[in-house]
Protein backbone atom coordinates (compact mmCIF):
# COMPACT_ATOMS: atom_id res chain seq x y z
CA UNK A 1 0.00 0.00 0.00
CA UNK A 2 1.29 3.45 -0.91
CA UNK A 3 2.19 5.83 1.90
CA UNK A 4 0.70 9.29 2.18
CA UNK A 5 2.68 12.13 0.55
CA UNK A 6 2.32 14.17 3.75
CA UNK A 7 4.26 11.49 5.62
CA UNK A 8 7.09 11.83 3.09
CA UNK A 9 7.04 15.62 3.50
CA UNK A 10 7.30 15.27 7.30
CA UNK A 11 10.22 12.86 7.01
CA UNK A 12 12.36 14.89 4.63
CA UNK A 13 11.74 18.39 6.09
CA UNK A 14 14.05 20.68 4.04
CA UNK A 15 16.51 18.03 2.91
CA UNK A 16 17.24 17.44 -0.77
CA UNK A 17 15.60 14.31 -2.13
CA UNK A 18 16.41 12.23 -5.19
CA UNK A 19 13.90 9.61 -6.27
CA UNK A 20 15.78 6.51 -7.46
CA UNK A 21 12.97 4.16 -8.36
CA UNK A 22 9.49 4.69 -9.78
CA UNK A 23 6.93 1.94 -10.29
CA UNK A 24 3.95 2.28 -12.62
CA UNK A 25 1.13 0.67 -10.63
CA UNK A 26 -1.09 -0.65 -13.43
CA UNK A 27 1.68 -2.17 -15.55
CA UNK A 28 3.99 -3.00 -12.60
CA UNK A 29 6.92 -1.58 -14.56
CA UNK A 30 9.75 -0.12 -12.48
CA UNK A 31 12.06 2.63 -13.71
CA UNK A 32 15.36 3.30 -11.97
CA UNK A 33 17.45 6.44 -12.23
CA UNK A 34 18.01 9.73 -10.44
CA UNK A 35 14.87 11.88 -10.52
CA UNK A 36 14.43 15.19 -8.72
CA UNK A 37 11.12 15.99 -7.10
CA UNK A 38 9.12 18.56 -9.06
CA UNK A 39 9.23 22.07 -7.53
CA UNK A 40 5.71 21.89 -6.08
CA UNK A 41 6.50 18.57 -4.39
CA UNK A 42 9.51 20.18 -2.69
CA UNK A 43 7.24 22.54 -0.76
CA UNK A 44 6.34 21.71 2.83
CA UNK A 45 3.05 19.79 3.11
CA UNK A 46 1.28 22.84 4.60
CA UNK A 47 2.42 25.00 1.67
CA UNK A 48 1.28 22.36 -0.83
CA UNK A 49 -2.16 22.36 0.79
CA UNK A 50 -2.24 26.16 0.77
CA UNK A 51 -1.28 26.28 -2.93
CA UNK A 52 -3.89 23.64 -3.78
CA UNK A 53 -6.54 25.59 -1.85
CA UNK A 54 -5.57 28.76 -3.75
CA UNK A 55 -6.07 26.92 -7.04
CA UNK A 56 -9.39 25.47 -5.86
CA UNK A 57 -10.48 29.02 -4.97
CA UNK A 58 -9.54 30.11 -8.51
CA UNK A 59 -7.02 32.57 -7.08
CA UNK A 60 -9.59 34.40 -4.98
CA UNK A 61 -7.81 35.90 -2.01
CA UNK A 62 -11.22 36.77 -0.51
CA UNK A 63 -12.17 33.07 -0.51
CA UNK A 64 -8.76 32.18 0.95
CA UNK A 65 -9.34 34.70 3.77
CA UNK A 66 -12.63 32.99 4.58
CA UNK A 67 -11.22 29.46 4.24
CA UNK A 68 -8.17 30.05 6.46
CA UNK A 69 -9.67 32.73 8.71
CA UNK A 70 -6.81 35.18 8.19
CA UNK A 71 -6.40 38.66 6.72
CA UNK A 72 -5.57 39.71 3.16
CA UNK A 73 -1.95 40.63 4.10
CA UNK A 74 -1.47 37.18 5.69
CA UNK A 75 -2.63 35.46 2.50
CA UNK A 76 -0.44 37.70 0.30
CA UNK A 77 2.61 37.18 2.54
CA UNK A 78 2.21 33.42 2.44
CA UNK A 79 1.69 33.42 -1.34
CA UNK A 80 4.82 35.56 -1.75
CA UNK A 81 6.83 33.23 0.47
CA UNK A 82 5.65 30.15 -1.43
CA UNK A 83 6.18 31.73 -4.84
CA UNK A 84 9.72 32.66 -3.78
CA UNK A 85 10.42 28.94 -3.48
CA UNK A 86 9.14 28.28 -7.00
CA UNK A 87 11.81 29.91 -9.09
CA UNK A 88 11.44 27.51 -12.02
CA UNK A 89 9.29 30.04 -13.86
CA UNK A 90 9.83 33.76 -14.25
CA UNK A 91 6.79 36.02 -14.40
CA UNK A 92 7.19 39.41 -16.02
CA UNK A 93 4.49 41.93 -15.45
CA UNK A 94 3.20 44.26 -18.14
CA UNK A 95 4.16 47.10 -15.81
CA UNK A 96 7.82 46.01 -15.94
CA UNK A 97 7.80 46.14 -19.73
CA UNK A 98 6.01 49.48 -19.89
CA UNK A 99 8.48 50.87 -17.34
CA UNK A 100 11.39 49.84 -19.56
CA UNK A 101 9.72 51.44 -22.59
CA UNK A 102 9.06 54.62 -20.59
CA UNK A 103 12.73 54.80 -19.61
CA UNK A 104 13.70 54.37 -23.26
CA UNK A 105 11.25 57.08 -24.31
CA UNK A 106 12.71 59.49 -21.73
CA UNK A 107 16.24 58.76 -22.98
CA UNK A 108 17.35 57.18 -19.70
CA UNK A 109 18.50 54.00 -21.47
CA UNK A 110 19.56 53.13 -25.00
CA UNK A 111 17.61 50.93 -27.38
CA UNK A 112 20.16 48.15 -26.86
CA UNK A 113 19.79 48.39 -23.07
CA UNK A 114 15.99 48.32 -23.40
CA UNK A 115 16.15 45.20 -25.55
CA UNK A 116 18.49 43.52 -23.06
CA UNK A 117 16.15 44.37 -20.19
CA UNK A 118 13.13 43.08 -22.11
CA UNK A 119 15.02 39.83 -22.74
CA UNK A 120 15.75 39.54 -19.01
CA UNK A 121 19.41 40.48 -19.18
CA UNK A 122 20.63 42.83 -16.47
CA UNK A 123 22.03 46.09 -17.78
CA UNK A 124 23.15 49.10 -15.84
CA UNK A 125 21.57 52.36 -17.09
CA UNK A 126 24.95 54.12 -17.43
CA UNK A 127 26.50 51.50 -19.73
Amino acid sequence: MAKDWQELSRLIHDEEVIIERVRLVESNIAIEGAFELPPLARLAAEDQIFAAAFLRCHGSIKQMEELFGVSYPSIKNRLNRISGQLDFIKIESVQDKSGILSRLERGEITLEQALDLLKGKTTKPDQ
